[in-house]
């Protein structure tokens, strides 16, 4: 009986231990103590890399959108020579594109069909897309999402915080979701984006 006892609970301290290792999340470069950190619960729906406000001098004018795809940065132009920057994702290799638009839509907590391309690409992979997946803390698309004219593309938030910094979509934008609400509460529908490589 003891012997019984003593093995359930290796199982179940085994069972535990494999749990959490695989909900961490991963892990992310810290830029300001230049270390890789587990992300975990701890982050909640933060950004890795921490919005912050710039001095801003360019010709685009108070309420553009500029994102830098190379530096992987978001800067949202203020009034009174500002931008407010923030940490994003960004499309991998094959997936980059440029140039401007409007915001055409705004919603929150969004709902995500993947385009048919998308669920054929990952189904070559073994991996099996929902046609639909209603919006909630689940959702890929994450808290937030703001939609780039008659495009595919938008600008979201994210399940995977830690992802922030890195060239991992199939194009769209993704913040992490306490950066793209706060992003939200400041975008109009109808403000200008402009997407540099």
């Amino acid at each position: 009986m003891r012997k019984g006892l003593v093995a359930a609970a290796i199982l179940a301290l085994a069972a535990l231990t494999a749990t959490a290792s695989a909900n961490p999340g991963g892990q992310f470069f810290d830029p300001n103590t230049k270390k890789w950190v587990d992300f975990g619960p701890a982050y909640g729906g933060k950004s890795p890399i921490k919005r912050q406000t710039v001095r801003y001098d360019g010709p685009y004018s108070a309420g553009t959108i500029i994102v830098d795809t190379t530096e992987r940065r978001l800067y949202h132009v203020l009034p009174g020579g500002k931008a407010m920057k923030y940490g994003i994702g960004v499309g991998k290799e094959g997936f980059q594109w440029a140039g401007s638009n409007r915001i055409s839509r705004k919603a929150e907590w969004p709902g995500w069909t993947p385009p048919p391309q998308m669920r054929a690409r990952e189904r070559a992979k073994g991996r099996i897309l929902p046609a639909h997946m209603v919006g909630g803390p689940n959702n890929p698309l994450g808290a937030r999402a703001m939609y780039i004219g008659s495009t595919l593309y938008r600008i979201h938030g994210t399940n995977q915080p830690w992802t922030i910094g890195s060239a991992v979509s199939s194009g769209c934008i993704r913040l992490a979701n306490d950066d793209v609400i706060h992003l939200y509460n400041h975008v109009q529908v109808g403000s200008k984006i402009i997407v540099k490589r």
